[in-house]
């Protein structure tokens, strides 16, 4: 039975799609799960996928952290299972507590849309598990909110934890000290504004995202045989 990972649709997601064909093409199974549901349905995995949750009305991420569903992420969370949060998914995790920090609008105040190329800075986590540390990833990004920031104190505990999966190489958007994805204390909770999904096949420009989104897989599949 392949892992099922569990794909959340607030109003207003719009890469629910890309991830489940992503995930499927791997030999996942990914399932959509609408915000309202209060159950995972016993998912290996969960990913909350880039969009507009809500609208981002009031604050990015800030009104999708009150759905039902986010209290079963919680649990999942809590009980060591994978969640990946993508783009507006990062900034959903950060409002629910599920990371440190928050994303801030970019630097220049423009919404960007392009590929961008970020360094493999961790490797203990259930995204980057697979990948190579120091590997340099050509990943799309695709967001005005991206720009991660945080107290000096919660960066120096991200620094000395390896808690900070993956940096930019050349940072887009102004991210404190070029953050583009960081991981919580144990590992099964990562956020990332760059959107591994879009870099999952040579056709799209980048294969890139698959090494990624199979350590996800890999990471779930290992957490359902123990």
């Amino acid at each position: 039975m392949s892992t099922r990972v569990a794909v959340i649709v607030f109003p207003g997601t719009n890469c629910e799609l890309d991830v489940q064909h992503a995930l499927e093409q791997l030999g996942g199974t990914a399932e959509l799960v609408f915000h309202t549901e209060t159950s995972l349905g016993g998912a290996d995995a969960v990913v909350v996928p880039g969009g507009f949750a809500h609208g981002d009305y009031l604050r990015t991420g800030a009104l999708a952290r009150f759905s039902p569903v986010m209290a079963a992420v919680g649990e999942h969370a809590a009980a060591g299972g994978p969640v990946v949060g993508i783009c507006n998914g990062f900034q959903v995790l950060t409002e629910a507590g599920l990371l440190p920090g928050a994303l801030q609008k970019n630097a220049g105040l423009k919404f960007l849309c392009e590929t961008v190329e970020c360094r493999v800075d961790s490797t203990h986590s259930v995204l980057t598990s697979g990948a190579a540390l120091g590997a340099v990833l050509r990943l799309p990004i695709n967001h005005f909110e991206g720009n991660y920031i945080c107290d000096a104190a919660t960066l120096d505990q991200l620094r000395a934890d390896d808690r900070i999966v993956l940096r930019y190489v050349d940072n887009p958007n102004g991210a404190l000290d070029d953050i583009a994805g960081i991981r919580n204390e144990h590992g099964n909770v990562v956020g990332l504004m760059p959107h591994p999904e879009r870099a999952s096949d040579t056709v799209l420009g980048s294969a890139d995202g698959v090494v990624l989104l199979q350590s996800l897989l890999d990471a779930a599949t290992a957490r359902s045989a123990v």
